[in-house]
């Protein structure tokens, strides 16, 4: 009898050890090591090895809302129409806010691919501001040329549009002076009224310019814009302003290289960046 106890007392310990093991075993690596994958991945041209780290993290959590909208954005990319749909249907059955700003981003990137550069400055009212993007400056702070073409472009739209609010944004200050501050006071001194002009000196990124402009726009009571930037960059910053949420009735192009970008589709290499800055805007991981 004490023979068969101590058997059963070795059997039950064995089990709990055996248990206590399998709980204590390594879990799947965190999420957001699949997500720095995945990303590199992405960021390599690869975008269904990028799918595939996002598979494993979905194997994990199969309800991760941030894996499921990369996961769409990344299938968008590599034309994988299947995962595409799945992501988002799977997307929108959890969170269908989510899901409609993924469909704006992808819509968006669509439609400035296929819409050439416009240097015609566009007839609107005094809700819509006129929003130029910044440019590097020199480690003086002096303005580059391309600066200055962004603000004379924009300038000709202001002055179209006399009721119309004008943002300047970019920070990436050099000896302390912000691209947005170079830009207002240049703005100024052609005859703008200080009043008229807002900066926004945060941003360092296009990204960044189209979430910082939107939030500025909605302190000055603007409900829509007028992007004005370099014919090679108007249609990324058109789409970052649609993600984040600002409504764009327009998109003036300097004439600064206007030859070289006007053919109308661009392909998936020229893109990418449409891509990764929607990330960036919609707050997405990676």
């Amino acid at each position: 009898m004490k023979t068969l106890l101590r058997t059963i007392a070795t059997l039950v310990m064995t089990v709990a050890i055996a248990g206590g093991l399998a709980v204590a075993a390594p879990a799947h690596a965190a999420p957001a090591a699949d997500y720095k994958r995945a990303a590199t991945a992405f960021n390599s041209g690869n975008p269904y090895v990028a799918i595939g780290h996002l598979n494993t993290a979905l194997r994990t959590n199969p309800r991760d809302t941030n894996a499921l909208a990369l996961r769409a954005i990344y299938a968008d990319y590599g034309y994988d129409l299947i995962t595409k749909n799945d992501s988002l249907a799977r997307l929108g059955a959890i969170d269908a806010g989510k899901r409609g700003r993924v469909d704006t981003l992808l819509n968006a990137i669509l439609s400035q691919s296929l819409t050439p550069p416009n240097p015609l400055p566009a007839i609107i009212g005094p809700r819509t501001a006129v929003v130029i993007l910044g440019y590097g400056l020199l480690p003086d702070g002096a303005m580059r040329p391309e600066l200055i073409g962004r603000l004379t472009t924009g300038l000709g739209q202001a002055f179209m549009a006399p009721g119309s609010p004008v943002i300047v944004t970019g920070g990436n200050p050099k000896r302390g002076i912000t691209e947005a501050a170079a830009m207002r006071a240049w703005l100024i001194r052609h005859g703008l009224p200080a009043s008229r002009v807002h900066a926004e000196h945060r941003a360092t990124s296009t990204a960044g310019n189209a979430v910082q402009s939107a939030m500025l726009m909605r302190r000055i009571g603007a409900g829509s814009a007028v992007i004005v930037t370099d014919p090679n960059h108007i249609r990324r910053g058109v789409v970052d302003f649609i993600t984040a949420g600002v409504p764009v009735v327009g998109a003036m192009a300097t004439l600064n290289g206007y030859v070289q970008n006007v053919w109308p589709v661009l392909d998936k290499r020229e893109q990418w960046a449409m891509y990764r800055d929607g990330i960036s805007v919609l707050g997405l991981p990676g």
